[in-house]
């Protein structure tokens, strides 16, 4: 199960995440966490990834779609703090090359409110 806290940083949506982003657990909750922030009218979503203690295929492909549908709406979307784990899998499947990755909140809420 994905725990989550949704939190303001000036005009960044940080998204702090606790738990495991699985297929059947914490896949479903991030699409639901991030198409309500959409819905709301959130553009820049920043995912603190600082407490996520697993991911699978499952759990980067919806990060992938996740980052995608918040592109498509001329959002930005990017990860903070990820894991020793979770960096190598970025690394492995190429997708450092596609999202921004901060080990900072205060440097990710900077270049998001610049951009």
């Amino acid at each position: 199960m994905l725990k989550h806290i949704i939190r303001q940083n000036g005009p960044v949506t940080v998204v702090d995440m606790k738990g495991k982003i699985t297929i059947g657990s914490g896949d479903e909750q991030l699409r639901e966490i991030v198409h309500g922030l959409l819905e709301q009218g959130h553009k820049k979503i920043l995912l603190n990834c600082e407490g996520v203690t697993f991911i699978d295929s499952t759990g980067i492909g919806e990060l992938v779609a996740t980052y995608t549908k918040v592109k498509n709406r001329q959002g930005a979307l990017a990860l903070l703090k990820l894991t020793a784990r979770i960096q190598e899998l970025m690394e492995i499947t190429q997708l450092m090359t596609v999202f921004d990755v901060y080990d900072s909140e205060a440097e990710a809420v900077a270049a998001m409110s610049a951009a």
